[in-house]
């Protein structure tokens, strides 16, 4: 069988906490356990074996979507 590396995307920290959304669930992760550059709002790459890593490729896609929501927003 396939396995499949989860994604989500840093939603808040709450002191040593990572709130994560995945899937539109929450899950808090140990800050310990991610990269320790990791930003609210980066996506976030959950291997099979409970790692994490920055997805920088999909944080990009994210911030220039986020980016233009907030342009039309105050334009």
């Amino acid at each position: 069988m396939e396995k499949r590396e989860k994604r989500g995307v840093i939603d808040r920290f709450e002191g040593n906490i990572a709130v994560i959304e995945i899937d539109g669930e929450t899950v808090d992760v140990d800050k310990a356990l991610l990269p320790k550059k990791v930003r609210v709002g980066d996506a976030i790459i959950i291997g099979d074996d409970g790692s994490y890593r920055v997805d920088k490729e999909a944080t990009k896609k994210l911030r220039k979507e986020i980016d233009a929501l907030m342009d039309e927003l105050f334009e």
